[in-house]
């Protein structure tokens, strides 16, 4: 059930020799990479990371960042880097994983989460952890190291026309990434799924290529999208989960000492960019709606018809990917409900 990952592996060996000769020690060197710039929580996160590892190693363990794709310009980029081991960490979002391995878009499915905390518990639980086992099992050279926030949630937003109730996406050009599932809920909406690379959405919807995208507000202000964007709804279907990688090839060069170093750093990574994005989400809304953007908030029953109107992607996983995961998410979120409801 990997989907794309050994066809990688091949392709990983090629981008070794890209950076063979550069003289970096990447058993004392940790890279990450990110896509996003440097304003955004990742970027945060990573420097929180950086700071923790190398003050405790006293420098032994030396942390480079690379933000807004200075050292591969693209997901697959990145995990040829990961697996080949000159990249050593790299975060792909809940949606953006299921472009490596279908069944963990069982992450991303419409709807799912009710809120920040039934979500974050979900994330740091058991189905994430054995979803990142069965990738690690399967040698692809991953090591799955956490799960932050990445943007928020996501809600549709539009150029020039507003969408008030499901009917109103229909025959919209709406930019998604290439994961299948997000795809599969756009056209349940009858919209025109149009998937556009992030560097790319700017232009995309400056020119009609597209007429709205699925993304978290603090993306589309910090990325200037609002300039083109003057409808946002905020109807939330999908918790922004950031998962974050590590090289097995590198991973195996640490101590027992620098893992254990390296796993508390992606413990406070985590922390510091899902309290960064929950305060960034709010002065976004102000800052979007201050440029005469408009935010569209729904009641309790036009979201009971977003919800039905993409009831058939729960169907559509099932046939394509079969129940395993879709019973241990069931499973993770009726965990998660008792657990938040006895605090």
């Amino acid at each position: 059930m990997i989907l794309g990952l050994f066809l990688l592996l091949a392709l990983g060996s090629l981008v070794g020799l890209m950076f063979s000769g550069s003289g970096l020690k990447p058993e004392h060197t940790i890279r990450i990479a990110m896509l996003g710039s440097v304003n955004d929580e990742d970027y945060d996160g990573a420097m929180a990371f950086k700071e923790y590892v190398e003050r405790t190693t006293s420098n032994r363990l030396k942390v480079e960042l690379y933000p807004s794709g200075q050292f591969c310009a693209s997901e697959r980029e990145c995990l040829e880097g990961l697996q080949s081991g000159v990249l050593q960490v790299f975060m792909f979002t809940t949606g953006g994983f299921g472009s490596v391995y279908g069944p963990g878009q069982v992450l991303d499915l419409p709807y799912s989460f009710r809120n920040d905390a039934i979500a974050e518990c979900v994330l740091d639980g058991p189905l994430v952890a054995e979803l990142g086992d069965t990738i690690r099992k399967a040698g692809v050279g991953l090591r799955f190291m956490t799960a932050s926030n990445t943007g928020g949630w996501r809600n549709f937003a539009t150029t020039d026309r507003p969408i008030r109730s499901p009917k109103d996406i229909r025959n919209l050009k709406i930019r998604t990434i290439t994961a299948p599932l997000q795809q599969e809920l756009v056209s349940q909406l009858g919209g025109n799924p149009t998937p556009v690379s992030w560097p790319e959405v700017y232009t995309a919807l400056a020119t009609g290529v597209v007429n709205g995208t699925k993304n978290g507000i603090h993306d589309i202000v910090s990325m200037q999208l609002h300039e083109q964007i003057k409808f946002v709804t905020l109807d939330g279907h999908a918790y922004m989960g950031g998962l974050w990688w590590f090289s097995e090839t590198s991973w195996l060069t640490l101590s027992v000492n620098e893992q254990e170093v390296v796993r508390e750093g992606f413990r406070r990574l985590r922390e510091v960019t899902r309290s960064a994005i929950k305060r960034w989400e709010a002065d976004s809304y102000e800052t979007f709606e201050k440029s005469g953007g408009e935010l569209i908030r729904l009641d309790r029953a036009v979201k009971d018809e977003f919800r039905l109107g993409v009831s058939g992607v729960r169907d559509w996983y099932r046939r394509t990917y079969g129940d395993h995961w879709l019973n241990k998410l069931d499973i993770a979120l009726e965990d998660c409900e008792k657990l938040i409801s006895q605090k």
